[in-house]
């Protein structure tokens, strides 16, 4: 069928809306003028609203039998608002029926526009029924708290809205529910949650999560609901996670901990069962829920833990990570374990490096091990992998240790010449305390470089030497451009023959593997 053109638009789709606008505006301003004038009175204004609610349901459906089906929908969306609005104003405008029974008319509404929407196959009839669904506890709420009700409410709207979707695949229905759901929890919680209803809003708030965590399993998934469904997935740990945070951290911490744990645990679990079911849906949403049981896990060890056991914490998570990723030859797991051990090395460099520690047996140097043996166990496995992605894994694998090595043996060489808290010295003590540092750091560098440079050739390690050169060239350049000017006689003198004699034992050794490769 050939596309319509712009006149048929115009004419066929723009034209009808215009006239439904203008048509509404023009009774609205009927019925204003009666009603100011008192022709109309409030029970009358009532009737007219839902006799006019029905009959634009009936007139739609003869438009819809002549494959006029998106002028009927706009009928039906006019029609269920006036029956909506004519209910809402009988109970809060007029207060001619309690709240109750308009809240019943409004649930009947919304299950005729679900009804409407199986027999008819039309997704958009079913959103009609989840909106007015949405909107019916706020048109008949009286202010009071009545917490149980509303979540009840809500609970069975939205398992109404999952089997819609397991029967019809309507996966944005999902995405709407949740939203719905979400922004009149939040309403509710900012007006009336008080810590005594701690109990009742957290059983509610696991149900939905469970729920909306559950749904995108049902009914056929398809490629095009990638999207949607991740969306959704993402929304709902936020959510869950957010609300939990907020009832129980100030309180019961150690409590939102272990529950950030059992989460996490949920998510493998779920990523398992979902490796076993295979399909669209397995690709589509076993790495997001991996991911999510991975990131409560990883959000469990500050809630739990405190200070270096935050930082072991993640380090050894990354590690496990690393090895999980190995096993299951999963790409995802091993960006995660990265993530997690970032996590631990910018908190150790950041903010546990600061305070004083004894000369190597202490928890800071403990530390930078872990995160250094992380590191070599993803070397070694990304090598072991053989590919070569696999092998520039292993290559900035390397590179971060041996970045991370220099760095914990420079806080070691800084706090062991730091003097004792309250210690007085004199300039001349200053001076010679800094001279024996900045000599320090520069054999530091040396000894470092050149076990770098040995452990090369023996592993036949171009990368690993390469490294070895820049930082024995960067030591170099120190005693070169700043030792010679701020070290004593004897310090520079040392600097100068230890430097000399580790470059010119470099050259052999680099002479000496030409000569046999030549050989």
């Amino acid at each position: 069928m050939a596309a319509p053109s712009l006149e048929s638009r115009i004419g066929g789709q723009w034209l009808n809306r215009i006239g439904i606008i203008a048509v509404l505006v023009g009774l609205s301003y009927f019925l204003k003028l009666a009603f100011e004038n008192g022709w109309i009175g409030p029970p009358a204004q009532v009737i007219i609203g839902l006799l006019a609610g029905v009959g634009l349901l009936f007139w739609s459906e003869r438009f819809r039998t002549n494959n006029y089906a998106a002028f009927a929908y706009s009928l039906k969306a006019i029609g269920f608002g006036a029956l909506y609005l004519s209910l809402w104003a009988a109970s809060q405008y007029y207060h001619l029926i309690p709240p109750t029974v308009a809240f019943f008319g409004m649930c009947l509404v919304t299950l005729s526009s679900a009804a409407l929407s199986l027999r008819q196959h039309a997704e958009l009839l079913a959103a009609f029924a989840l909106v007015g669904g949405m909107l019916t506890p706020i048109l008949v709420s009286t202010g009071e708290n009545h917490e149980i009700a509303l979540f009840s409410y809500l609970a069975l709207l939205d398992l109404g809205t999952v089997w819609l979707v397991a029967i019809k695949s309507w996966r944005r229905l999902l995405l709407g529910s949740f939203l719905g759901t979400a922004a009149l929890f939040a309403a509710w919680a900012t007006t009336y949650y008080t810590e005594p209803q701690l109990a009742a809003t957290f059983a509610f708030a696991t149900f939905f999560f469970l729920l909306f965590a559950l749904a995108p399993l049902t009914g056929n998934s398809v490629e095009s609901d990638r999207d949607v469904t991740t969306l959704l997935t993402l929304l709902n740990a936020g959510a869950y996670f957010a609300a939990c945070y907020l009832m129980l951290e100030q309180h019961y911490r150690l409590d939102l901990a272990w529950l950030m744990v059992a989460v996490a645990i949920f998510y493998f679990i779920l990523t398992r069962g979902l490796q076993r079911r295979g399909g669209i849906a397995s690709g589509l949403h076993s790495p997001l829920t991996l991911a999510l049981g991975v990131g409560f896990l990883t959000v469990a060890v500050p809630l739990k833990l405190d200070r270096y056991w935050i930082d072991l914490g993640w380090l050894v998570e990354a590690g496990a990570l690393f090895w999980a990723a190995h096993r299951s030859k999963s790409r995802l797991l091993r960006v995660l374990g990265v993530a997690a051990l970032g996590l631990g090395v910018v908190r150790l460099v950041f903010i546990d490096s600061a305070a004083r520690q004894p000369l190597i047996f202490n928890p800071r140097f403990g530390l930078y091990l872990v995160a250094i043996a992380s590191l070599a166990l993803l070397a070694y496995l990304a090598q072991s992998e053989g590919g070569e992605e696999d092998r520039q894994w292993a290559a900035a694998s390397v590179l971060g240790l041996n970045v991370l090595a220099l760095i914990a043996l420079h806080c070691e060489v800084m706090d062991y010449f730091q003097p004792a808290a309250g210690q007085f010295l004199s300039r001349t003590d200053w001076r010679s305390l800094h001279i024996a540092r900045d000599f320090t750091y520069s054999a530091v560098w040396m000894v470092y470089g050149s076990g770098l440079m040995l452990v090369g050739f023996w592993k036949k390690s171009a990368f690993l030497r390469w490294q070895a050169i820049a930082l024995l060239a960067l030591t170099a350049a120190k005693v070169f451009f700043y030792d010679i000017s701020a070290l004593e006689r004897g310090y520079r003198i040392a600097a100068f023959i230890v430097l000399g004699g580790i470059l010119l034992a470099v050259s052999f050794f680099y002479q000496r593997a030409r000569m046999r490769s030549a050989e």
